[in-house]
C-alpha cells in the first residue's frame, strides 16, 4: 500500500463488486455475479471462472475452478479505485458497469 491509499470498507467493496463488472485498462473484465459467481475475461476473449466472497476486512477472495485461488484488496488512490493483488501488483479500474 502507498501512503495515499485508503482501503475500502467491506460495504464499499460489496457495492463496488456485487452484480457488477470491473473493467481494467488492459480491457480485462472481472465479473462479480449475484450469488458469488465470478469470471475474468481476458482481451483475447478467453475466460476463467470461479466463485468469490468478500471477507469481513473487505478483501475479495476468488477460488477458481482450476484450483487456483487468490485474495485481493481494493483501495482508493488519488480519486481512482485500484485493485492490489497478493503479489503487490496494482491494477487501476477504468470503468464499472452493472450486469
Amino acid at each position: 500500500m502507498r501512503a495515499s491509499d485508503r482501503e475500502l470498507t467491506r460495504a464499499e467493496v460489496e457495492q463496488l463488486t456485487d452484480g457488477r463488472t470491473l473493467i481494467f485498462f488492459d480491457e480485462g473484465r472481472s465479473r462479480f455475479s449475484a450469488g458469488g459467481a465470478y469470471s475474468y475475461t481476458y482481451v483475447s476473449g478467453e475466460s476463467a471462472f470461479g466463485r468469490y466472497r468478500v471477507e469481513q476486512d473487505g478483501t475479495v477472495c476468488i477460488d477458481y475452478r482450476n484450483g487456483f485461488s487468490r485474495c485481493d484488496r481494493y483501495v482508493e488512490s488519488s480519486g481512482r479505485i485500484v485493485m492490489l493483488t497478493q503479489k503487490g501488483e496494482r491494477f487501476p479500474i477504468r470503468a464499472r458497469e452493472p450486469e
